[in-house]
């Protein structure tokens, strides 16, 4: 163990690294009801989320493609993992959790965030927020516009 790491710590970068280098639900959605472009250019990040709904606007498939460093990639995984099957209402509180866990010092992240909770770390670097919420604005933009195509930025306002 390195010093000063924590176990925990120490798994959740496990977690990190095992997410962004195979990452989940990576490719192309062929069927998808909506596009949304999203970069970070402060650092170069870009994500290309695809989402089909289902049955009363549930996220029945989720997938996305891009590239960026390793903390945009595994929170687009470890999102997308977490985010399939579910609700509008459910999509949107763990957006509002996982946005609280990377901006907060609040230890008692909700445990429906499971893996999630591995990027916790991140809001000790404040230039890599953007980096963890870049696929999280970018399903936010999807929940608002039902279908089509559209880019979302981390330069927009009111972007955390």
């Amino acid at each position: 163990m390195l010093p000063g790491v924590s176990e925990l710590e120490e798994l959740y970068q496990e977690v990190i690294l095992d997410h962004s280098r195979r990452p989940r639900n990576f490719g192309d959605l062929a069927d998808a009801a909506v596009l949304v472009h999203g970069d970070n250019p402060a650092c170069g990040d870009e994500i290309h989320l695809g989402v089909r709904f289902g049955e009363g606007g549930t996220l029945q498939d989720i997938k996305f493609t891009g590239r960026g460093c390793a903390i945009s990639q595994a929170s687009a995984s470890l999102m997308t993992t977490k985010l399939k099957g579910k609700s509008p209402a459910e999509v949107t509180e763990m957006l509002r959790a996982f946005h609280e866990l990377v901006t907060t010092d609040r230890n008692d992240a909700p445990k429906t965030l499971g893996d999630l909770r591995a990027m916790q770390g991140v809001r000790k670097f404040p230039q890599r927020v953007k980096c963890a919420m870049l696929p999280w604005r970018a399903v936010e933009q999807a929940l608002q516009q039902n279908e089509g195509e559209s880019t979302v930025s981390t330069e927009e306002p009111e972007f955390a």
